[in-house]
């Protein structure tokens, strides 16, 4: 019912910038949260922002100041700005979009997108 399609990332130096993009696709559902985690390896998946439809944010302690989350209603797209990167920041970054559908809420996921800071 509903495609999640990751872009944005790659490779950048420490101190760096990306802007992470997520579109979700389909007919039939409206959005309800947008966000984005993210997982290195050997460690578990974790939440580094949130957008509810009330436009309220999340953002996690370690990114915090850095990143800034936003999204395109017209466009069913979410932004995840990220400035002043860290090698601590590499991580695969997954999108992850809660929608309905009638009376019924779906999670879905993008497939995720590499992002690598070198220092």
């Amino acid at each position: 019912q509903v495609q999640v399609v990751e872009s944005g990332g790659g490779l950048v130096q420490a101190g760096g910038s990306l802007r992470l993009s997520c579109t979700a696709s389909g007919s039939g559902f409206s959005i309800d949260t947008m966000g984005w985690y993210r997982q290195a390896p050997g460690k578990q998946r974790e939440m580094v922002a949130r957008l509810t439809g009330h436009s309220s944010t999340y953002y996690a302690d370690a990114v915090k100041g850095r990143v800034t989350i936003s999204r395109d209603n017209t466009k069913n797209t979410v932004y995840l700005q990220m400035n002043s990167l860290r090698p601590e920041d590499t991580a695969v970054y997954y999108c992850n979009i809660r929608a309905r559908s009638g009376l019924v809420f779906t999670n879905y996921w993008g497939q995720g997108t590499q992002v690598t800071v070198s220092s």
